[in-house]
């Protein structure tokens, strides 16, 4: 009686010793490649990739025990069901695995085209419902259940699901739009119809996260994106323009005043984090107003955030010069004549 299940016992522990070898061989390789080809995955994931490892080893140590002991007769059911229950273990982790490599690729993809963190919640979650949504069918085939019926069945439960949730599913086609348009992805920094206006975290079947520059998450229906104007500051670059409008008095040199404003933006963009180094600053004068003469001082900064403290600096800086150079930035001037 020993004898008979002694092979089986042997088995079975050499299983889990290789699967614990096996485990940690492969946890030190794929954070090896992890970080030398900066794939981006979490100590979370791999993790997870190492006891996916150890489980099919750990099954198929389970499946080999088995298969060399020697059972009466009256355990034959209970033995093919513990070997159907073996298989459906290992579909359910081997679909698990899959939509999580192909998740992982998707993502290191999307890191070397964007030179961003990828947080593209939808893609994810249609990936892994395709994948469980085969698993499950082949599960089904694995029991010797008829999946015709339960196809058709799915079909007319589709239809009905479908308009009941016609605001939701248009939400995660319009989402899916948004993504194959590549006009707003991740990372990117949006202006939508209505003031809101931030960076983009997070783009789920349902909605599309803004974080704003005061810190708080604007929750949007892609729909509402969808049929919105939007402006993207990071399209078709980073780099945009930023307009700064003054005003001088009219008794002021105005060859004068756009060589002292154009010589300080100039210092601006090249010594100020933020400004386009190579940018050739210029002004335009367009107003005779109440009180000066308007001008706008163009500039450019590398992303849209970066206007803010350019701007701050310019004001300082050209506002500093001109009281060195005796140029006057008039207060609100009203003349007023009494008629006799």
């Amino acid at each position: 009686m020993l004898k008979t299940y002694l092979y089986p016992i042997v088995v079975f522990i050499i299983s889990i010793f290789i699967g614990f070898i096996f485990r940690l061989i492969f946890k030190n390789r794929i954070s090896h490649f992890n970080q030398k080809f900066n794939l981006g995955l979490s100590l979370k994931t791999i993790a997870f990739f190492s006891n996916i490892f150890f489980l099919w080893i750990l099954l198929l140590g389970i499946y080999f025990s088995i298969s060399l002991a020697e059972f009466p007769l009256k355990f034959q059911k209970i033995i093919n069901f513990i070997n159907k229950l073996l298989i459906i273990l290992f579909i359910i982790s081997l679909t698990w695995f899959s939509a999580n490599i192909i998740v992982s690729i998707f993502n290191f993809y999307i890191r070397q085209k964007t030179e961003l963190p990828p947080r593209v919640s939808i893609i994810e979650i249609i990936i892994k419902i395709l994948f469980f949504f085969v698993g499950f069918i082949i599960i089904l085939d694995t029991l010797d259940i008829t999946i015709t019926p339960f196809i058709t069945s799915l079909g007319i439960a589709g239809l009905a699901v479908g308009l009941a949730l016609q605001d939701t599913l248009g939400n995660l086609f319009a989402g899916l739009h948004i993504l194959m348009t590549k006009q707003i992805k991740p990372g990117d920094y949006i202006s939508i119809e209505g003031g809101f206006e931030g960076f983009v975290e997070d783009i789920t079947w349902r909605n599309t996260t803004i974080k704003t520059l005061a810190n708080n998450l604007v929750i949007i229906p892609n729909s509402k994106i969808a049929s919105s104007i939007v402006t993207n500051y990071f399209l078709p670059d980073k780099e945009l323009a930023v307009l700064v409008q003054v005003g001088v008095s009219y008794g002021s040199d105005l060859e004068k005043v756009e060589k002292v404003t154009i010589e300080v933006a100039r210092e601006v963009m090249k010594e100020f984090p933020g400004g386009v180094p190579d940018f050739e600053p210029f002004i335009r004068y367009h107003t005779f107003g109440d009180f000066s003469i308007n001008f706008t001082v163009i500039l450019r900064v590398q992303s849209y955030t970066d206007r803010y403290p350019v701007i701050h600096e310019f004001v300082k800086r050209l506002h500093k010069r001109y009281k060195e150079e005796g140029i006057e930035i008039p207060f609100p001037i009203r003349t007023i004549y009494l008629k006799q």
